[in-house]
């Protein structure tokens, strides 16, 4: 397979891994009765469909011209979700529909971690190089904010029923 195909390839694998976050966190939002968690899907949401956006202004460019654009400037994540988290562990249930949610989203971000640093360390061009790594970043991000409630949301399950063994 050429570089060409390659590199279109993964950009319109990283789209579609993007829009179904997006989808996903939107119908987590929308599914959720607690407020925190439906803020904090809704902020997941908004930033997907930001890596959304990014992405599709390097697939345009790289399918009229070949070339990626350099990245001079990229939207930045919210750490506004980090304060949310303390709401939520007081507000859910580690055993309902939002916590089983954000379990999922840690296997969607872990997918998208995946193919963003492969793709990066595959990359020959140098803009191409840094778009997926930029996004591996965000991604791990996420999975680092998911991953932190969700270990909280555990302990906190094993404390309410006394599943500790001493």
């Amino acid at each position: 397979m050429e570089h060409n195909d390659v590199s279109i390839n993964v950009l319109k694998t990283a789209i579609l891994l993007e829009r179904r976050g997006k989808a996903f966190y939107t119908h987590a939002a929308n599914m959720s009765e607690n407020s925190s968690v439906k803020k904090i899907f809704e902020m997941m949401a908004e930033e997907e469909n930001a890596h959304i956006d990014f992405l599709v202004k390097q697939f345009k460019s790289f399918s009229n011209s070949n070339r990626f654009l350099e990245i001079v400037d990229h939207p930045e994540e919210d750490d506004s979700m980090e304060i949310l988290t303390e709401n939520v562990k007081a507000e859910i249930s580690a055993a309902g529909f939002e916590a089983a949610a954000i379990s999922a989203a840690i296997d969607f971000e872990n997918r998208a971690i995946e193919v963003y640093r492969k793709r990066a360390d595959e990359a020959t061009d140098k803009n191409e190089k840094e778009m997926y790594k930029i996004l591996a970043s965000w991604e791990a991000a996420h999975h680092h904010l998911l991953y932190k409630l969700n270990e909280d949301l555990k302990e906190k399950i094993w404390d309410d029923n006394n599943f500790w063994p001493f």
